[in-house]
């Protein structure tokens, strides 16, 4: 029945055709991820209060999974290159399912780590946004644009829809239900992709016979996809502007993900604050962040990017280093706090991919994948920070200063770039 429904009606004929099907699987596939991906910094506080864990080794296990989430990016796109798109999504949903399902037996840190930090860490890897972008590339022409856009959302749209929901159900039910819940989403989303997803065009027998325009000419090349992603690493380290690039964003990934996306809402309830409302707060974040990336974006094709980037870091820094005095005092500085932070979230996103096109040329994406490892690396490193100076001194005020300086530091680094116009060809 399925194979029937998919060969015998025409989309295209229709005037919607299998791509955007494909785009709508995807998005929520990503979205699904994202949304699991975020659950952590809601799970600190239960964890702390069911097993008696400090905040360290809780922060180390999800420390382990945001390195891996970045780590894996790169070769995300060399195993779709080599086994599908498909194949790659339903192993990444499977051990989203397996990490999650099996965390509810959890006993020991070291169980922590495997199912969260290890098993979690993979699963969310495999389904980034390098994958959304080698999607795009595959289904669509006309409208790539808007589905890179679209894809580049689902993260956002993630921390947006999910993060009030879990908020909500951990303050009704045990964190163990809501365990239940999200393994649960990762299983059905498992069979929408078996169902629905496929890897090219060419594999659904109604577009091979009638292509419709939408489709993109998308030809895959013999290299060896592992070999090119090392190849991009061996030939671009040798570059001064790769290590700047990835040291200010490096520290991008340590004030995002890393303090705000782990911490914050353990901070905001430390203060007061109900698991609920803190959420509500990220998720807010996740709404003004779609504005800001979009008019990043759009400056971006404007503006010098080096200097953009300048004032991306140093409000962020300044940001940073007011949090402590406004989180448990002032209502209307907190807003507005996450207002601008949200504005600033992924800003820095569209200058720096700018900027690895323009030095690097061809080799730009492939660069950009080991630049979002290294801030990928840095969220982890930030998150084991934050929490091992939260279990020496009970707060998280040096955490957030330091954060702060780190990135007034990371806005002076970007000025060292060479002018966008000295473009840097590696071979």
């Amino acid at each position: 029945m399925i194979r029937y429904i998919q060969t015998k009606l025409k989309f295209n004929k229709l005037n919607f055709h299998y791509s955007w099907v494909i785009m709508l699987v995807t998005f929520f596939t990503l979205l699904i991820s994202s949304g699991i991906r975020s659950t952590s910094g809601l799970l600190i506080i239960p964890f702390e209060q069911y097993f008696g864990w400090n905040r360290a080794f809780i922060s180390f296990a999800l420390a382990i999974n945001l390195a891996l989430y970045g780590l894996l990016g790169p070769f995300s796109v060399a195993l779709t290159n080599i086994y599908g798109a498909r194949r790659v999504m339903i192993i990444s949903l499977i051990l989203l399912f397996l990490g999650t399902y099996l965390s509810s037996w959890m006993q020991t840190p070291v169980h922590l780590t495997i199912l969260w930090g290890i098993i979690i860490g993979i699963g969310s890897g495999l389904t980034t946004q390098v994958l959304g972008s080698v999607i795009a590339h595959r289904w669509f022409s006309k409208h790539k644009g808007l589905v890179i856009g679209i894809f580049g959302a689902s993260g956002s749209a993630g921390q947006l829809v999910f993060l009030p929901l879990f908020a909500k159900l951990l303050e009704n039910h045990s964190w163990k239900f809501l365990i239940y819940i999200i393994s649960c989403a990762a299983l059905l989303t498992c069979i929408l992709i078996f169902i629905f997803m496929r890897d090219k065009p060419n594999n659904m027998e109604s577009l091979k016979q009638d292509p419709p325009k939408e489709v993109s000419n998308h030809v895959e090349t013999g290299d060896n996809p592992f070999k090119l992603v090392f190849h991009s690493l061996r030939t671009s380290i040798h570059s001064k502007e790769f290590w700047l690039l990835s040291i200010s964003f490096f520290v991008c990934g340590a004030s995002t993900n890393g303090l705000i996306g782990t911490h914050f809402i353990p901070a905001c309830m430390d203060c007061g604050s109900t698991e609920v409302y803190a959420a509500g707060l990220l998720s807010v974040m996740g709404i003004f962040d779609i504005f800001g990336t979009t008019l990043s974006g759009l400056l971006s094709d404007r503006f010098d990017n080096r200097w953009l980037l300048f004032w991306y870091y140093s409000l962020r820094g300044f940001s940073l280093i007011l949090l402590p005095f406004v989180i448990g005092s002032s209502h209307l500085g907190i807003d507005i706090f996450v207002i601008f932070y949200g504005l600033d979230w992924v800003a820095t996103v569209p200058p720096t991919v700018r900027l690895c096109n323009d030095i690097f040329k061809e080799n730009g994406n492939m660069v950009f994948g080991w630049i979002m490892a290294i801030h990928q690396l840095g969220s982890a490193v930030a998150t084991i920070y934050g929490g091992t100076l939260y279990t020496l001194t009970g707060n998280y005020i040096i955490t957030f200063i330091s954060g702060g300086l780190f990135c007034l530091l990371a806005s002076f680094i970007v000025l060292r770039l060479n002018s966008p116009q000295k473009k840097i060809i590696t071979t």
